[in-house]
């Protein structure tokens, strides 16, 4: 299926989007800006902000969205990487900053200690800078969960990817849909105060029902955020989910509307709409500091 023209994306180039890449580099960090081949990637790094991916680059899962390398880290983990990630955070200057990792099956924790660690770096370094963690199911583990949310990030996102029917089609067999939910409802049980977010993509052949559905289960689990954006195949390979649906802006338009009726604080939708995206960001931070 051919992209339509509302889906061109800018290459990446400029002073700071060359100023992210090296601090990045020299730093020896991931992003998944790179790993999973964002589209969002020139307009983020040329304004001088990344979501770093920690805990490695290869992904114990695999699932049929996402361009990040899977296989089995068996068990290597760098504890020098939670103090490199809060000097780049110093050094770029950012005053918001994403946390997201790969999926650790291999650990006992899924990696939870250092994604804590790694708030709590930041946070020491970086008295002002909101935090923001997307994390991985951990599991089902509420003990790995707490960890990260007792850290203190200002707000945690956990991504429900896609509507129950296709949850297991497009996400990995040891990912599910319930037990999304319930990672977001353990956040706001551990802290009510921690704002959540998640994610839908859309184009992979959901209805409107199945939609409305999803939304549904987000907002009785007390998600504050939600992001709606175009599934766009990473690569033209059989390794990942084809495009069934390109939604045009203003389908993406009615249905943040539609979503605002739910009663989330935020949402944001359109073609380009990822999880960690700059509209969402400031609204946040906005409402972390108390002007929302």
């Amino acid at each position: 299926m051919e992209r339509p023209p509302w889906l061109k994306v800018v290459l990446a180039h400029g002073p700071v989007y060359e100023r992210v890449k090296e601090v990045i580099r020299r730093y020896r960090l991931h992003t998944v800006c790179q790993s999973a081949i964002c589209p969002n990637l020139s307009e983020c790094w040329g304004s001088g902000t990344a979501t770093i991916m920690i805990l490695g680059d290869l992904c114990t899962r695999g699932c049929r969205f996402c361009a990040v390398t899977h296989g089995n880290p068996h068990g290597k983990v760098d504890f020098t990487e939670p103090e490199r990630v809060s000097m780049a955070v110093s050094e770029l200057g950012l005053s918001y900053v994403v946390l997201t990792s790969v999926c650790r099956d291999d650990l006992p924790d899924g990696g939870a200690v250092i994604f804590a660690e790694t708030v709590r770096a930041v946070k020491r370094c970086n008295p002002s800078v909101i935090v923001e963690t997307l994390i991985p199911d951990f599991g089902g583990d509420r003990a790995a969960i707490a960890e990260v949310v007792e850290a203190g990030p200002d707000v945690v996102g956990h991504n429900v990817e896609t509507v129950r029917r296709l949850t297991p089609i497009v996400r990995d067999r040891r990912a599910s849909y319930d037990r999304s939910l319930d990672v977001l409802r353990t956040v706001k049980e551990v802290n009510p105060q921690t704002v959540t977010k998640s994610s839908v993509m859309l184009g992979l052949g959901e209805t409107e029902g199945e939609l409305l559905e999803t939304l549904k289960d987000l907002r009785e689990v007390g998600v504050d955020v939600v992001t709606l954006g175009q599934y766009l195949r990473p690569l033209n390979s059989p390794l990942y989910l084809p495009v069934a649906e390109y939604l045009s802006p203003q389908r993406f338009k009615e249905l943040e509307r539609i979503a605002y009726e739910f009663g989330f604080l935020y949402v944001a939708a359109g073609p380009f709409v990822r999880s960690s995206y700059r509209a969402v960001e400031a609204f946040v931070a906005s409402k972390v500091r108390g002007v929302a």
